[in-house]
């Protein structure tokens, strides 16, 4: 086991030796040169496709996060959006309660107001037929 400092850890973390090393590599005494090694022992033209290939891949990895930042913020402000439209939606539906419960009052007192009008024409119709029969008795007598 080969220990693996953490700077935020006191004690080192004992690692098998298999992370350190590849499927291929041995932990043999002869040191193997790893690839910025060789790169910056290597020609310039070399080096020169190293820097840009690293280049290349450090620029595609921001422009991920990029997007990927760009994403979260968009589901962030839709969901902070959506919240936004049920709370209305819910303020909305409270108004149209209030209105239809409104409504059914009146409709209520309407319905006691008509029932009290054909009553009021029943009378009347009534006192019609009354003062027609009055009319002709009256007439009668002045005969």
């Amino acid at each position: 086991m080969r220990p693996f400092l953490f700077p935020w850890r006191k004690t080192p973390l004992l690692l098998p030796l298999c992370l350190f090393f590849g499927p291929r590599d041995s932990p043999s005494p002869v040191r193997r040169r790893s690839l910025v090694e060789i790169m910056a022992t290597g020609t310039p033209d070399s080096q020169a496709r190293f820097g840009q290939s690293v280049k290349g891949l450090l620029t595609e990895k921001v422009t991920t996060c990029g997007t990927d930042v760009i994403a979260l913020t968009k589901q962030v402000l839709k969901g902070s959006r959506s919240s936004e439209l049920l709370g209305q939606a819910a303020r909305n539906m409270v108004l149209q309660e209030d209105a239809i419960l409104h409504s059914e009052d009146s409709l209520r007192k309407m319905a006691i107001i008509t029932t009290h009008l054909q009553y009021q024409q029943e009378a009347i119709q009534k006192n019609v037929e009354q003062s027609s029969d009055l009319q002709d008795q009256l007439n009668h007598l002045l005969k």
